[in-house]
């Protein structure tokens, strides 16, 4: 008999019964500098930056949650221990909190302890490809999810879970995709495919940073996507780029030469938490979502309408 150390389902292929691995581990990339946010960041890892009461990566991180994923890794690098103390164990808070019977917010803090998370240290910042390669330890010979917590997806929408189905359909990567305009097209890794179902693409070209006149179509690769292992022998052997980074998307390109690679192109809510506009973006909606503050902000939004008008540029 078989013992797997992780879920598994039987599927029939060819007439021959096979293990498919389910998603169960995500890995969140946060060594960046967000010199973005410069000086707020100094310090402070840009994760951390709060959207109402909670850290940027704690969304993610409750993202992954719904989605029953309970082992998360973490890559970070120097100054980012933040990260590490607002996921472990606050004894004197908690103890501080359960004395003055503030029990919701006690029940609150002492539900992001109960995951398993592994934290490692990217070294020197050589793109989001060397990033996903230092995971490979602890991702094993799974399949796993990544999630930018910078790409900050609204609570009400289920992307993540909708690429989990994706990738239970098709037993392979699945990234997730949204239009942009023209104009902003240079910012992204633009792909080029064939739709195979609802907003489901088999992706068939991909260029990292087009110009507009270059790029295969309007689809950008936003910050979440759905790998199987075989993606950190393709990192391996993938040279440097530009700055002497190892893109990801160059390895998933190498990859589709050998293995399909699916697109979800998303249509709901998603807002650039690593950009200063698209951050408060992230603030103001996610506030009116907050029972806590929706009322009172929503009265004041309101009453400052009247006062602003757009700056000619």
């Amino acid at each position: 008999m078989i013992n797997f150390l992780y879920p598994i389902e039987l599927i029939l292929f060819k007439g021959e019964y096979m293990a498919k691995k389910k998603v169960r581990k995500a890995v969140f990339p946060a060594a960046g500098l967000g010199t973005r946010f410069l000086p707020a960041t100094k310090a402070s890892p840009k994760e951390m930056l709060p959207i109402v009461d909670k850290p940027m990566i704690q969304y993610a991180v409750e993202e992954a949650e719904a989605c029953k994923i309970k082992e998360f890794i973490v890559v970070t690098g120097k100054s980012k221990r933040a990260i590490e103390d607002h996921f472990d164990i606050a004894w004197q808070l908690e103890e501080n909190l359960k004395s003055k019977g503030k029990q919701a917010i006690l029940d609150e803090i002492q539900q992001l302890s109960q995951h398993q998370f592994a934290y490692i240290r990217q070294g020197k910042p050589l793109g989001l490809g060397h990033a996903i390669l230092c995971s490979k330890a602890f991702v094993n010979d799974e399949p796993f999810a990544v999630i930018l917590s910078d790409d900050i997806i609204d609570p009400d929408d289920h992307l993540l879970k909708d690429m989990i189905k994706i990738y239970n359909k098709y037993q392979a990567p699945v990234l997730a995709l949204e239009r942009v305009p023209k104009s902003e097209i240079h910012r992204y890794g633009v792909v080029g495919g064939k739709e195979v179902g609802k907003n489901i693409f088999k992706i068939n070209d991909m260029v990292e940073k087009p110009k507009p006149e270059d790029a295969p179509s309007d689809m950008a690769i936003i910050g979440r996507y759905i790998l199987t292992p075989n993606i950190f022998k393709v990192i391996e052997n993938t040279a440097p780029g530009k700055g002497g980074e190892i893109q990801l998307t160059d390895a998933i390109k190498s990859l589709m030469k050998k293995k399909p690679v699916y697109g979800y192109l998303f249509e709901g809510n998603r807002y650039d938490g690593g950009d200063k506009v698209g951050y408060l973006k992230a603030t103001v909606e996610l506030a009116l979502k907050n029972p806590a503050v929706s009322e009172e902000f929503s009265k004041y939004l309101f009453s400052k309408l009247s006062s602003i008008t757009p700056k000619e540029k």
